[in-house]
This record gives C-alpha cells, structure tokens and sequence, in this order.
C-alpha cells in the first residue's frame, strides 16, 4: 500500500492530492490518537492537508495562522518560529506523540521543522523549493521575522535539505505530490523494515525549472 501512493492522490480540499495520500498512508500505518497540527492553516479548509480528516474522518488538533482572526474558533492566529513552536504546541495542549504535522509558512519551514524535538509526529508534511536539484542542499538562511514576499520564490528549502533534516530527525522521505511541491514523511520506526525509501531524484517531480533571477540574486545557506 505504500510502494504506490501516487496512485491513491486526491484532492477534496487539499493543495493537490495530499487527501487522497493520507487516507492510503494512515489505512496502512494505522492511526493512534488521530490528532493533527497544521500551520500555516488559512482558514483551516481552503488549501488544507488536514482539512478532508477533520471534517470527514474524525480527526481534531490545532491549526494555527499568522493571518487567522482574534477570536476565530478553529484557526489559532501564531506566527510560528524555531523559537516558540515548542511553546505553542504546548500551551494548546499537543500531545508528545502524534499522527500529523502539516508545515506550509513559506519560509523558515526548514528551521521551525529542526527546532521540533520535544514532539514527535509520525507523518510529516511540508513545502519544498521547486527550483533546486536533487543534489543541492539549499535553505533561506533563519530570520524569525521573515514573511513571505507574494509571489516570490525565495522561500523554504530545496527537498535534498528537507530529505537530510529528515533522515537526521528519524524519518523517511516516501512521497510528493503530483500537482503541488509538498513532501511527505513518516517517522522510520513506523515503516515496515524492508520499506526501500525511493531515490530522492525519482520523487523530484517538480524538477527542471530555471531558477528566476529574485531567487539567485538572494542568499542561500548550504545544510
């Protein structure tokens, strides 16, 4: 069930066919707590990885924004940074262990997935630079106050550098969409032991784009 996932992409609220996956991963890990963060959220619907769970499936957890509203029930209004991201997840009451972690802040992805180490998701999902070959291990250098310029392509890290944060942190790179740059990875302990994760250059599917002038004329830290 895991050695095919492309074929279990569909869309009924997410970016591209992130619905679909997570169904087909959680049917073949099972699910514990069926708990769930996602940041940036929006508004917890639109554009959602976690969105077609709660709604249909019997999932709750914490959603947070930068841009949700005061006083809004389901979305938590927190610009997220290596430095309170442990303390949010605390304040709301995360649990230690749980199943997933959706990251999209087009930025400081990298950083704020690094800075997570008293929680431990068992399937993360997060945003990759499409820009980047399979052998470059880029990210945007840490900056707690950096926004996301609309439109830019500065932001996040090439997926080499989110692969090798990943396998530093325990999980394997499995999965990206078709049809949005999101990767998907799940925690080595909760694989099968003879699971062969697939080459990082066939999971590139976003690959071959000349890399636009605002991108290359900004600073890059090699990971």
């Amino acid at each position: 069930m895991l050695s095919d996932l492309r074929s279990a992409e569909e869309r009924i609220h997410s970016q591209g066919g992130e619905d679909g996956v997570l169904l087909r991963l959680f049917e073949a890990l099972g699910a514990t707590n069926r708990y769930f963060v996602e940041f940036g959220a929006k508004d917890g619907t639109f554009l959602s990885n976690t969105a077609n769970l709660r709604l249909h499936h019997g999932w709750n957890g914490l959603l947070m924004d930068a841009g949700a509203e005061r006083g809004d029930a389901l979305v938590t209004p927190a610009f997220v940074t290596a430095e309170n991201v442990e303390s949010l997840f605390s304040e709301h009451g995360v649990p230690a262990h749980f199943d997933l972690l959706s990251i999209d802040i087009d930025g400081n992805d990298y950083w704020v997935w690094k800075a997570l180490r008293a929680f431990t998701p068992r399937v993360v999902i997060v945003e990759y630079n499409i820009f980047f070959g399979p052998d470059e291990c880029r990210t945007i250098p840490y900056d707690a106050e950096h926004r996301w310029e609309k439109d830019s392509p500065y932001h996040g890290a090439s997926l080499a550098a989110l692969a090798k944060l990943g396998r530093e942190k325990g999980y394997a790179l499995i999965h990206t969409d078709s049809f949005a740059p999101n990767a998907v990875f799940v925690l080595r302990s909760e694989l099968p032991a003879r699971f062969a994760e697939p080459p990082l250059e066939e999971l590139l599917v976003w690959a071959g784009f000349d890399a636009p002038p605002a991108l290359t004329a900004r600073p890059w830290l090699h990971v």
